[in-house]
């Protein structure tokens, strides 16, 4: 009679009595890569773009998603604390995990997502002041013609003490955020601001907008603290480098 494990006639017999975990190891052998977001193992992350191994086949992370993630758990109190959080155009590899964490009380939002809570225009935000100890707010700011009022809104609405993490696509290269008004096509906008959709490129004087807003602001470059191991591991590294974090702190005295 066959065997119906394929994998047992591999397996020396003197090795059989522990063949479940041996198989165990046998099968995940080539499980290379690990998504922290969902926890999904896979032998590689799937294109996304001119990128080969870039987004999670389980969840659909990329590499800025999970590099957060990993920030929030190793750097910020978000999965331990009891807090309430915005989460401003929720990411599919967050939101459903955001929402079952139980120290949380989270909100999604968004001008036009049926994916998010609640409707919300990031520069004419209607909540009161104060009133969120966290806000997430990750690669929106480049689609606001009105960044800076979005930006003094989102530090009205946090908590004396409270921060928000503001990621942008962002180029250290440069020194002055490139903005062209002129620009309105579709296609001119993708090769002048890398997205058909993005109003501009922010350069290092985004740090200055963020304070002018009233944040102080601290650029972390987390990833660039992690192991070689650890990066490959979880997929990290885009197109040769990892995205500096902007955490963006309310004075514990504002107001």
């Amino acid at each position: 009679m066959r065997s119906r494990n394929p994998v047992k006639k591999l397996i020396p017999a003197r090795y059989r009595p522990g063949m479940a975990s041996l198989y165990r190891r046998v099968i995940t052998a080539g499980n290379r890569v690990e998504c922290p977001c969902c926890g999904g193992r896979s032998r590689r992350f799937g294109p996304e773009g001119d990128r080969s191994d870039a987004k999670c086949p389980k969840c659909g992370s990329l590499e800025r998603h999970r590099l957060l993630w990993l920030w929030l758990q190793d750097r910020t109190n978000f999965f331990s604390d009891r807090l309430s959080v915005l989460h401003v155009a929720p990411e599919r590899a967050f939101k459903r995990r955001f929402a079952r964490l139980p120290n949380l009380e989270y909100l999604s939002a968004d001008l036009d997502s049926p994916f998010a809570d609640v409707r919300l225009d990031v520069t004419d935000i209607e909540f009161d002041d104060c009133t969120f100890d966290v806000v997430v707010c990750n690669h929106v700011l480049e689609h606001v013609p009105e960044d800076r009022k979005a930006m003094r809104e989102l530090q009205r609405i946090l908590k004396p003490g409270g921060w928000a993490v503001l990621l942008v696509p962002f180029d250290q290269d440069r020194a002055v955020t490139y903005e062209d008004w002129a620009i309105v096509e579709p296609e001119e906008r993708e090769r002048a601001f890398g997205q058909y959709d993005h109003v501009r490129v922010y350069g290092r004087d985004y740090v200055d907008r963020l304070s002018d807003a009233g944040f102080e602001v601290s650029v972390e470059r987390y990833g660039d603290e992690l192991d070689e191991q650890r990066v490959a591991l979880h997929g990290l590294r885009m197109s040769g480098r990892m995205e500096e974090i902007f955490r963006c702190r309310k004075s514990a005295v504002d107001g």
